[in-house]
């Protein structure tokens, strides 16, 4: 059963960190395409990174609406 995402701040956090590992590691795996020069692979890579690059600006669209909401 999939589980609702959660809004609070520290997942918000925890997620905003695993995307940002993600994007170091995908940035790396396109520095090491880029010094075999193989294409097929510098395009998986950048087709990796864009969802990767998108859910952290999503999240940190997140943690800015959370900021602005009044305290319950």
């Amino acid at each position: 059963m999939a589980r609702k995402s959660s809004n609070s701040k520290v997942g918000l956090l925890l997620s905003l960190g695993s995307s940002t590992i993600a994007v170091i590691r995908s940035v790396n795996r396109m520095r090491k395409t880029r010094g075999e020069q193989d294409n097929l692979e510098m395009a998986n890579a950048v087709a990796g990174l864009l969802p990767l690059i998108t859910s952290a600006l999503i999240v940190l669209r997140r943690l800015r609406g959370h900021s602005r909401q009044p305290a319950r």
